[in-house]
């Protein structure tokens, strides 16, 4: 066994971070789409806080892209912890126009939300942590708009991947 071999295996034995859904809401509707709160709990093995440079985030409904973004520097994860993160997702109404079928149905969007932690790892570099969660989000229904229902109901969550 060579030197880049033993080196190969270390490395692929080392504890890396992981990251796990634990909830998303609805947040609220407005002009502009709807906006989601993505509650993300994520543990570092490591005695060091680890930068996360960047979270990615993409929702998919029907099989279709429906929002997508990121989050550039959002802080750290705490050394030897969990550490809980918010993550804000807008989705326009204009993409939500595009499932009219599946909401006419039963007036829920079922979604596919996906999220890319980027930290820097120690003698690994740049790592995504991936993570995944599906749902389904209940709209409010015209007369609700109407009459100014302030509490919008909440995304249930069937499975986290």
């Amino acid at each position: 066994m060579g030197i880049v071999d033993m080196v190969t295996e270390k490395m692929a034995q080392m504890p890396y971070p992981e990251a796990a859904i634990k909830d998303v809401d609805l947040k609220g509707m407005g002009f502009d789409g709807i906006n989601l709160l993505a509650k993300v709990s994520v543990s570092n093995p490591y005695s060091v806080p680890i930068p996360i440079g960047e979270i990615t985030y993409s929702v998919k409904s029907a099989e279709r892209l429906i929002a997508s973004g990121s989050i550039p520097d959002p802080g750290s994860l705490k050394a030897n912890g969990d550490t809980g993160l918010d993550v804000a997702v807008k989705i326009a109404h204009t993409a939500l126009v595009s499932l009219v079928r599946d909401i006419a149905g039963d007036w829920d969007v079922d979604y596919l939300l996906e999220l890319g932690m980027i930290v820097d790892l120690p003698m690994v570099g740049s790592f995504t942590i991936p993570v995944s969660y599906k749902g389904e989000m209940k709209l409010p229904t015209f007369s609700e708009l109407i009459k100014g229902k302030s509490e919008p109901s909440e995304a249930s969550a069937p499975s986290a991947d």
